[in-house]
């Protein structure tokens, strides 16, 4: 079970971090991801991080303002949010699945329950 929290309401240029809490002891075997879906719009890729935090991949547009991050004994996972944008304004979900670099959301085994960021100009 994933739960993810953290969003909320901010202006432009601002930051956010979200988490991820995980149950179960089987966290770190597997690959995180983070994903959005702005209204309207269909569920978008964000970052994914490999089982040991070696690795991580993002979407070209958050490259460089977003940083995906986990702490296996704690059994969470973090997007850290920096230089938001209003089109980063979405509801925010975090994912469990085996390969590193899935960007489809079919790739995923398991979700959280989403977390809305919102962002004003």
């Amino acid at each position: 079970q994933l739960q993810a929290y953290g969003g909320g309401l901010v202006q432009a240029g601002g930051s956010l971090r979200l988490s991820c809490a995980a149950s179960g002891r089987t966290f770190s075997s597997y690959v995180m991801g983070w994903f959005r879906q702005a209204p309207g719009k269909e569920r978008e890729f964000v970052a994914t991080i490999s089982w040991n935090g070696g690795r991580t991949y993002y979407v070209d547009s958050v490259k460089g303002r977003f940083t995906i991050s986990r702490d296996n004994a704690k059994n969470t996972v973090y997007l850290q949010m920096n230089s938001l944008k209003p089109e980063d304004t979405a509801v925010y979900y975090c994912a469990a699945g085996p390969s590193f670099r899935a960007t489809i959301p079919a790739e995923y085994n398991y979700w959280g329950q989403g977390t809305l960021v919102t962002v004003s100009s």
